[in-house]
């Protein structure tokens, strides 16, 4: 995969109105889910008790959390960009986040960028990234949303 580089104002100012890209799948494994599910507390059954979730949960499988596969968003990113010549990335915020369909446990996500907007706030860039994960073999995504990163260039 090409990612594309990125080393300045200038040079993510070109990708404005365009995809940038689409990430590598990675599948999201019950270890995972229960190692996030030990992180932020939230031990909720349909995450985690697959013997229940077969016979209780409408997916008849156990779930990801939803915020585990918002989490996995600067990972994703950075299998599309290389973001150089930066003293700093700040997570900025998430707007009209959606979750769309639920990810079951060994599901196959990826990530699908397109670059709304770009602003120079007094030599800090925000970027405003429209995301859509997408889970492999359904047409419908795990989630679409609008994420802002703050890039402090050198």
């Amino acid at each position: 995969m090409n990612k594309i580089v990125i080393k300045s104002f200038e040079d993510f100012e070109k990708y404005v109105g365009t995809e940038m890209g689409v990430s590598e799948y990675h599948t999201i494994t019950q270890d995972q889910i229960n190692k996030f599910a030990d992180a932020t507390i939230d031990h909720q059954w349909i995450h985690l008790d697959q013997e229940r979730a077969k016979t209780e949960s409408p997916f008849k499988n156990t779930i990801a959390h939803g915020y585990l596969t918002v989490s996995l968003l600067p990972y994703f990113w950075n299998q599309v960009t290389s973001i150089e010549n930066v003293k700093m990335q700040v997570n900025y915020g998430i707007e009209s986040l959606r979750f769309n369909e639920p990810v079951l446990v060994d599901s196959q996500v990826r990530l699908r960028v397109k670059l709304l907007s770009l602003k120079n706030l007094r030599g800090i860039t925000k970027a405003q990234l429209e995301v859509t994960m997408e889970i492999k073999d359904n047409p419908k995504p795990a989630y679409t949303g609008v994420i802002t990163f703050l890039y402090h260039f050198n």
